[in-house]
């Protein structure tokens, strides 16, 4: 099966074209370069579109991906020794004509493409910044909603990892108060804008009055570039809440 699925990953690169049903066609026309390039005879019949399909029921165990995946992800990290500081979540939609079965993991949903007719699957896809190295992927019906997906992402981050003080970045979908709380709790931090459900405008504006009123200066916020000087790309202020008061407000904008 590992030799299967490396040339079969070949085909996939070169020919961008991931149907099964054009393998074995392609393979015939390389043969001998198959023979030389693996060491491995190479029989016709093992890359028809049935065989390959017993490749994609081994790979579809989630359980047997996600060890694969976590072990994988140990050796890159440790062999490089990378050093990760920040890990960036972001979810993706793929659709396609496909037929919606009850349990089945397409399904309708908020589509991205803006093809709500099209049924579809999620993706959610975590990867190292700034390197944008994949290190954890989880694949879902397409009905569901991001809010509820970054716990078990960030779990399967964890897993891999095996640290903890790293920076999850993320939209304001990752901003709802039980996956800031299961961040904290396990000793990590997050980058997110605050929805107005987490951030109340009267508040917002209330913390924004000593900047209107001239009270209180901005920090410049820059970005490196190479070759060239510092590029200032945002100002702005600091704002420290207790602990207990942000519970406090987070209670209020959920009521």
């Amino acid at each position: 099966m590992g030799w299967t699925t490396t040339i079969w990953l070949t085909h996939i690169l070169s020919e961008d074209d991931h149907r099964l049903n054009q393998v074995q066609f392609w393979m015939v026309h390389r043969k001998h370069t198959l023979q030389t390039s693996s060491g491995q005879a190479v029989r016709e019949g093992e890359w028809s579109d049935g065989r390959l399909a017993i490749v994609l029921d081994a790979l579809s165990d989630t359980q047997k991906w996600q060890q694969f995946e976590t072990g994988l992800d140990r050796q890159i990290i440790r062999v490089y020794n990378l050093r990760p500081k920040r890990v960036r979540i972001d979810s993706t939609t793929e659709s396609g004509y496909w037929t919606v079965s009850e349990e089945g993991l397409v399904q309708l949903g908020l589509s991205c493409d803006r093809r709500p007719d099209l049924p579809q699957l999620k993706v959610m896809l975590s990867t190292l910044d700034p390197l944008g190295l994949p290190v954890a992927t989880q694949i879902v019906s397409g009905e569901r909603a991001d809010d509820r997906l970054y716990i078990p992402a960030i779990e399967q981050v964890s897993q891999s990892m095996q640290e903890h003080g790293l920076l999850y970045v993320r939209d304001s979908k990752m901003g709802g108060m039980e996956t800031r709380a299961f961040v904290q709790a396990q000793q990590d931090y997050y980058l997110t804008p605050l929805a107005s459900k987490q951030m109340p405008e009267a508040v917002l504006a209330e913390y924004l009055k000593p900047v209107y009123a001239g009270e209180q200066a901005l920090t410049a916020v820059y970005r490196d570039r190479e070759m060239s000087q510092p590029e200032l790309i945002a100002e702005g202020k600091e704002h420290f809440i207790p602990v207990g008061l942000a519970a406090g407000y987070l209670q209020q904008a959920l009521c």
